[in-house]
């Protein structure tokens, strides 16, 4: 049998890759937890106002033009790194293509807030998906038993995995919910001559 190749051998390419790819991916979970702060904040509490609801959507929004980059920049080092240990670029392993979900989804997130087709909510909604793509590419592909970066499946990291997408999906329904169930965003009646006068409805989806 051929001797295996010494792949984390070559320290140049471990720690471009690596380094890299881990900042993209921590980036990415930044934006989303930094999204979970606005849901939670303005649909649990009256904390929320517009000034700080400005400054979480732009915050999020930088942060995943951020991870766009270095995600993006760390999957081609690691093709790189791939040819040089394994002969070939690019070979469809699921890691590969977790890594290539990470920087399509942050793609997407930015082509959809560019197009105006999300203004906050959906953005937060969008930055907590990517939570899940994150976790499953950075974390889930390695327990599937296949391809070069299968590290072994354990029911414990199933289990763990599983339970933090299902309080993602949690949230995003959350945030869907009508504008006037958040507490930070109903309208407060101003009495004028002790009149109640007819507010507009609002809504940032």
């Amino acid at each position: 049998m051929e001797m295996m190749r010494a792949v984390l051998d070559s320290n140049f390419w471990l720690a471009t890759h690596v380094v890299t790819v881990t900042i993209g991916y921590s980036a990415t979970f930044l934006a989303g937890f930094l999204a979970i702060i606005y849901i939670v904040r303005g649909f649990f509490t009256a904390s929320l106002d517009r000034a700080t609801a400005d400054a979480l959507s732009r915050m999020v929004y930088g942060i995943i033009c951020f991870a766009t980059l270095f995600s993006f920049v760390g999957t081609v080092l690691g093709g790189i790194w791939a040819d040089q240990s394994w002969g070939r670029f690019w070979g469809w392993d699921p890691k590969e293509n977790g890594a290539l979900m990470i920087v399509v989804w942050n793609a997407i997130i930015l082509h959809c807030r560019w197009g105006g087709l999300v203004k906050q909510r959906g953005l937060m909604n969008l930055a907590i998906f990517g939570n899940i793509i994150t976790s499953w590419s950075w974390f889930g592909t390695n327990m599937l038993g296949v391809g070069l970066h299968s590290y072994g499946f354990t029911d414990a990291a199933f289990v763990a995995l599983s339970s933090f997408v299902a309080s993602q999906l949690a949230l995003i329904a959350i945030a869907c919910t009508r504008l006037e169930k958040w507490r930070s965003f109903r309208e407060k009646p101003v009495y004028i001559d002790g009149i109640k006068p007819v507010l507009p409805a609002t809504d940032e989806t």
